[in-house]
């Protein structure tokens, strides 16, 4: 679980969070959504801890992450995996070597170990095999799956993925989403999802905060997007008019 409590950051004279509090829990897919300039990449940098708050406090359990020592600082980062947006794969490193990394930087395994591990992490994600390739040999659903199999290698308790489907195909990104599902709910990580793609939204989005113009104006899960009132959320959710005709089909059931 990660807790955030009263978070406000401001850049210069510019308020970019206001006052955001919400609980991402264990075992579930968190998501933080909203539009351009909502606050999402800055909320999730500050739960990641690559950004410190003007003002609020950053619980992971029971620890504040906030009076952390540069120690413990990095004992809570082994505990972290980030899937970053555009996948920041190393080139010039196979696709092993790539998965390896966390392991060499943070780890005093025996290579065997390591090697084990990273295969392991290649079933998990259905690329068995590719452990010799470069990234550039792969498409960028694969690419994709690589960036997961890296950010589960070290076993974390906390993932992170900002805007995991951003340049994939629909049905890559179902793919993807049910990969960080599965991986979630298996292992009981505190998964957040940054991500503006309705399609895992309406999929997976088991615990989902809305950001608008820095303020946190909805709390709910997927079953409930389609029946809440909250007309910050319909203008961001049924702007398609396909999402539109589901909502309404939706409620004339109901």
């Amino acid at each position: 679980m990660i807790r955030a409590e009263n978070i406000f950051k401001s850049f210069d004279d510019t308020d970019v969070l206001k006052g955001i509090s919400h609980t991402f829990e264990s075992g579930k897919t968190n998501l933080i959504i909203g539009r351009s300039g909502a606050g999402k990449t800055v909320m999730l940098k500050i739960l990641v801890g690559l950004l410190k708050p003007t003002s609020g406090t950053i619980w992971y359990d029971d620890v504040n992450y906030s009076e952390l020592n540069s120690k413990q600082v990095r004992q809570i980062r082994m505990e972290v995996g980030m899937l970053f947006q555009g996948s920041a794969l190393f080139d010039s490193l196979s696709i092993e070597e790539n998965i390896r990394f966390p392991l060499d930087m943070f780890t005093k395994k025996t290579k065997k170990e390591k090697l084990d591990r990273v295969n392991y992490c290649l079933d998990r994600v259905d690329l068995n095999g590719v452990n010799k390739k470069y990234p550039s040999e792969v498409s960028g659903g694969m690419q994709k799956r690589v960036g997961i199999a890296r950010s589960i290698v070290l076993g974390p308790k906390y993932l992170f993925c900002d805007e995991p489907n951003s340049g994939l195909d629909p049905k890559t990104s179902i793919v993807i989403d049910e990969l960080i599902r599965s991986i979630t709910q298996e292992n009981n990580i505190t998964t957040v999802i940054n991500t503006h793609d309705m399609n895992s939204v309406m999929e997976i989005g088991e615990n989902i905060a809305l950001l608008y113009q820095g303020e946190l104006v909805w709390t709910g899960n997927k079953d409930d997007v389609l029946n809440s009132d909250n007309e910050i959320l319909q203008g961001f959710i049924f702007a398609s008019p396909f999402l539109q005709r589901l909502r309404n089909a939706a409620l004339s059931k109901g």
